[in-house]
């Protein structure tokens, strides 16, 4: 039987993780897995998303509301891409496991929203951009005013790798939450989509 335990469950366990949604401020600050899903179904996407990594094997998973309509963090202990992999065979065997949570998205480092801090974990991460693969910056934000242009520009200013649009090898992901930013660099298939693999 589904647990049924909602980000407020998880606030009374977990708040020296914690900054409260009153300072407008993501809740949680260490991510490394965004979720998204449909407006208004944030705790039970949170019950969802904390279900199914303890199905995996995380037994004490951090899953947060982040103050942003339809966006979920979650702190997990296994690495995110492996994460994202088990997820998919879950989806696979299980679909009907899905029902709220669209995309999960795993995220490798939390940095402060800053185009300088951007820059310098962007070239650390380039390294995982092999000399022949393409790549390309993927910017998703909100609760910003910088704009998309500067950011990729700033993620973009030390990798010497071609730039690919349409095909890329490899995306530098670029996640603005606010104050905070994650970045990843991942293959196109690192970011499971639900309905999207539902219908394959």
């Amino acid at each position: 039987m589904r647990k049924q335990l909602t980000c407020t469950d998880q606030n009374l366990v977990y708040t020296k993780f914690t900054k409260r949604k009153d300072q407008g401020e993501i809740m949680l600050r260490d991510f490394n897995l965004l979720a998204t899903t449909s407006r208004g179904n944030e705790g039970d996407a949170c019950s969802e998303l904390w279900y199914l990594l303890e199905e995996i094997g995380d037994s004490t998973p951090i899953v947060e509301k982040t103050g942003v309509s339809g966006l979920i963090a979650a702190k997990t202990a296994p690495n995110p891409f492996e994460v994202v992999d088990n997820f998919r065979k879950i989806l696979r065997e299980r679909p009907y496991e899905f029902r709220y949570t669209l995309r999960i998205i795993p995220i490798e480092k939390v940095i402060r929203t800053d185009l300088g801090e951007i820059k310098r974990i962007a070239t650390e991460l380039s390294s995982r951009i092999g000399e022949n693969e393409t790549f390309r910056v993927t910017v998703e934000k909100r609760f910003t005013e910088t704009p998309s242009q500067n950011i990729i520009e700033a993620a973009a200013a030390n990798i010497k790798r071609e730039v690919n649009l349409k095909n890329p090898d490899k995306i530098l992901l670029i996640e603005v939450v606010g104050e905070l930013t994650g970045i990843s660099v991942i293959k196109p298939d690192d970011i499971l989509s639900v309905m999207k693999e539902k219908m394959l």
